[in-house]
């Protein structure tokens, strides 16, 4: 039997990068990605992953999108600036604007070029901001619901399990790949869309109201999902078919590539 890592479709993977988060082990200054991010996208996606570091001494991320064949932005431990959509910053509220710098930069980017995207949870907010949307800073304190909620008291196997279910959208890419109108997923944030930037739409929607999944209107693979498919991308159908078909869109966009480069 053929192995996924051997098969034609990884026979010349596209590169994909991969934006880091920033942070302090100890004195020292990382740049980092958790391995279930490269694991779903080498494993599910059939993509190279490529990580790119959260700095500010980046003033230009052409040299990444000229040889890029997709971007994904993963989920973080920090929150998106509220100063860069006119909120307000809650007391104890975990920046890292060196991310917010690079991300914000390579959406616009990648955008212009068609450059296939999934966002992931922060990444999935960092998506309505580049797009001229809002947050709601606290989920909680706007009213929203508490099964949104990370407990991180709990063990790891069981703290992503499925939280909730989310409806999506009738007219809908989700829709469209699952035939259902209903999905569980395993959502866990603090920040969520208050405003959907323009040329967005909906993909998924909480009963409380809470937008969880979005898509670049014109793009040909461009999608936003608040949850964490990457944890569940060898089992789970939905998740699955995130990773494969941004995997396939990646595919597409090689030609292109070839011959702007």
């Amino acid at each position: 039997m053929t192995s996924p890592a051997c098969s034609p479709r990884h026979a010349n993977p596209p590169l994909v990068g991969i934006v880091c988060d920033r942070f302090f082990v100890g004195d020292h200054d990382h740049h980092g990605v958790k391995e279930s991010y490269r694991r779903a996208l080498s494993d599910i996606a059939g993509v190279a992953p490529v990580f790119i570091p959260a700095t500010d001494a980046i003033s230009d991320v052409t040299p990444y999108l000229r040889v890029l064949s997709g971007l994904l932005f993963p989920g973080g431990a920090s929150n998106v600036a509220p100063a860069l959509y006119g909120g307000e910053e809650p007391a104890g509220f975990l920046l890292d604007p060196a991310r917010d710098h690079v991300a914000m930069q390579l959406i616009r980017g990648a955008v212009s070029r068609g450059l296939p995207m999934l966002a992931i949870c922060r990444g999935f907010q960092e998506m309505n901001v580049a797009f001229g949307g809002t947050l709601h800073p606290d989920i909680y304190a706007a009213g929203h619901d508490a099964d949104h909620r990370e407990e991180l008291s709990d063990p790891l196997d069981t703290r992503y399990r499925y939280k909730h279910s989310v409806f999506l959208a009738p007219d809908g890419l989700l829709r469209d790949w699952t035939r259902a109108d209903v999905a569980l997923v395993n959502s866990l944030h603090m920040q969520g869309i208050r405003t959907l930037g323009e040329g967005l739409a909906a993909e998924a929607m909480h009963a409380d109201g809470l937008i969880e999944a979005i898509r670049v209107v014109d793009a040909d693979f461009a999608i936003g999902v608040q949850w964490h498919p990457e944890v569940s991308a060898s089992t789970d159908r939905l998740s699955q078919s995130l990773f494969t078909r941004f995997g396939d869109a990646c595919r597409r966009y090689m030609p292109a590539l070839a011959q702007t480069a």
